[in-house]
């Protein structure tokens, strides 16, 4: 009995409640799928399975040599079916994690418009401000808001995001325009966070970094109600760029102290590397790097 054969039968055993129920599953015998289990075992050399009165339990070694199985069992229907011209469109399962803020401002459109233009593709999305381990975690796609570690991922920038400072056209007509971080303590301070009476909010000076410490004014629970109140006139905020471009293309909001921003901070579509991705990962890595490669928010300056 070949290896996949023996994986097949060790599979059939994560959709059945016994050995018995597998066995009816692939239409074979029960002494069968217990002898494939044993040769598998004494080849693998490790116990892949634990044995009671209510059943089989995976082992340890048994539960990630399963999630092996798995993702190479599909990948080979997906070759097959290829071969066979059944994928007119890219089809199955997609795990994807998806940055929390940067999803709501940007993401959330561009995932919409993809489950459309694919419709046989079923979505799990995740929400997380993390690096995760993608291999561990069964995720085929990722975006990320920052630096990749050294790994063997396969990285596509998309372009990158900046920390801004900005207030309306009214409060800087007022109250003055900043010329330098120092300048920012004569002003009303947003913070975007709740319960905040000091903002510390670094620059780059001379081509180097430098915190400015200072009160704030006016301390919001949310990002967006910080850059609502900064529309109105409520003082100074600063945030990441995403949510601003609307803002500041449509003047409501203007951009200052722009030369003493700090470097910023790289997008990038993160997948498993592979010699060929399933369909449906080249699809989204590939819809999703064009149309965020596109978006206002990805661009040098957002204003």
């Amino acid at each position: 009995m070949g290896r996949h054969h023996e994986m097949l039968m060790f599979h059939a055993i994560s959709q059945s409640p016994s050995l018995a129920s597998a066995a009816q599953r692939l239409n074979v015998s029960g002494p069968t799928v217990v002898r494939a289990i044993a040769r598998l075992e004494a080849r693998l050399g490790v116990q892949l399975l634990s044995r009671s009165t209510r059943g089989v339990l995976l082992t340890e070694a048994g539960a990630a040599f399963m999630a092996d199985c798995s993702r190479i069992l599909k990948e080979v229907d997906e070759a097959e079916a290829c071969a066979q011209g059944l994928h007119v469109q890219a089809q199955g399962s997609l795990t994807v994690l998806l940055p929390l803020l940067f999803s709501r401002y940007v993401m959330a459109p561009l995932l919409a418009d993809y489950m459309d233009l694919y419709p046989e593709i079923r979505v799990f999305a995740q929400y997380h401000d993390r690096i995760a381990n993608m291999n561990e975690e069964g995720l085929d796609v990722a975006v990320l808001v920052g630096h990749l570690p050294s790994s063997a991922l396969i990285a596509r920038a998309v372009g990158n995001v900046r920390s801004i400072v900005c207030a309306s056209p009214a409060y800087l007509a007022a109250h003055g325009e900043p010329v330098v971080p120092q300048d920012l303590r004569n002003h009303r301070l947003i913070a975007t966070q709740a319960n905040q009476d000091r903002v510390q909010w670094s620059f780059q000076m001379q081509g180097e970094p430098s915190n400015i410490r200072a009160r704030t004014r006016l301390s919001c629970a949310t990002l967006q109600s910080a850059i609502d109140a900064a529309t109105h006139g409520a003082g100074v905020t600063r945030c990441v760029s995403y949510p601003l471009y609307d803002y500041l293309n449509s003047g409501r909001l203007r951009r200052v102290l722009q030369p003493y921003e700090p470097p910023s901070t790289p997008v990038q579509v993160v997948y498993r590397e592979r010699r060929k991705a399933p369909m449906r990962v080249r699809s989204f890595v590939d819809y999703i790097v064009e149309r965020l490669r596109e978006h206002p928010a990805m661009r040098p300056d957002v204003c």
